[in-house]
């Protein structure tokens, strides 16, 4: 098919159809040429993609029929059955796609919080680093604990802290510096606060106290981490699709993740907020933490490797993020 003779017969209906769509207010009989346009240009699309797949058509005129549906339709109203999929579908295949990125970030996390902790617990400059003598007692043996004061007020603090340090590592993924730097400083801090506590003996209080939430709570902040490198990493090899439909796909994907950690760190913080300084015994507030990394794994990898099996990739369906063309490999 002669790609530039077929648009230039079907222009003027792609005009219209553009200016139809632009309007705020159409007449009962522009409202009925908007439907028969829609069809119109949605049989031209399929051709196109069938017949003479050019990129630049194939794009412009998904858009303007995305642009006619929500003329036609109105804006989309979300149902049940979306946040169904969401949950079941969407989200644990976005977990499962970068699940190695995880067990990576975990595994390089961990380490640098041993060695953190090992160091300030054995070497008295580092030591003296984290304070004076008088304010590291205090930490040590009051601070520490009283942070973790049960309340509403203290879990959606945590919540909200969590939940925005996530959002950024993912959202400035694209730089591959800022999750690198929330992760080494956070594993850091982790770390030497341990170390601080093992130093004065008191490391049993530091992981009674940390694990309960933290086992939830730090596997958030790895995914958030991976999310966000795995978008620096798309932006350096993305394939064989276009770099911007890489990026594109991925951080709509990857979008989803963070949405979903949102859920995951308020279970976090209902459990620091109400668990973690509650009077139950230790077993008791770590297995409740040992419980809640055991279902977030088990939805990722059991409902996750399902979704992705079906083709699902976190991604929104075509109709929402637009037709690409398929490429090879």
């Amino acid at each position: 098919m002669d790609l530039d003779a077929f648009t230039a017969v079907r222009r003027a209906q792609w005009s219209r159809l553009d200016e139809l769509v632009r309007r705020r207010r159409l007449t009962g009989a522009e409202a009925d040429e908007l439907v028969r346009l829609y069809q119109s240009v949605a049989t031209d699309l399929s051709t196109v993609r069938s017949a003479a797949p050019d990129p630049a058509t194939v794009s412009r005129l998904s858009d303007l029929l995305g642009r006619a549906r929500s003329a036609i339709a109105g804006a989309h109203e979300p149902a049940w059955r979306d946040v169904t999929k969401f949950l079941v579908v969407s989200l644990p295949a976005a977990l499962y796609r970068i699940r190695w990125w995880t067990v990576a970030v975990t595994i390089a996390c961990v380490a640098i919080a041993v060695v953190a902790g090992w160091w300030v617990a054995t070497q008295p400059d580092a030591l003296a680093a984290m304070g004076t003598p008088s304010e590291r007692q205090e930490y040590v043996d009051n601070a520490f604990e009283q942070y973790y004061d049960p309340s509403a007020g203290f879990a959606a603090m945590v919540w909200t802290n969590n939940a925005w340090i996530a959002a950024q590592a993912i959202g400035l993924g694209i730089s591959g510096i800022w999750p690198v730097f929330v992760l080494v400083n956070n594993a850091v801090f982790v770390g030497a606060t341990g170390g601080m506590m093992a130093a004065s003996g008191r490391l049993d209080v530091f992981l009674s106290l940390i694990a309960p939430h933290g086992l939830l709570e730090l596997t958030a902040v790895f995914v958030a981490g991976a999310a966000g490198l795995r978008i620096f990493w798309t932006l350096v090899d993305p394939g064989h699709r276009p770099r911007s439909q890489a990026l594109a796909e991925a951080g709509r994907a990857l979008f989803t993740v963070a949405l979903g950690l949102v859920l995951v760190l308020a279970v976090s913080g209902l459990i620091e907020g109400f668990l973690t300084g509650s009077s139950l015994p230790w077993s008791v507030k770590i297995g409740v933490g040992g419980l809640a990394l055991a279902a977030f794994w088990a939805y990722t990898l059991v409902l996750g490797r399902r979704a992705v099996a079906a083709g699902e990739t976190g991604d929104l369906d075509a109709d929402r993020a637009g037709h690409v063309l398929p490429v090879a490999g």
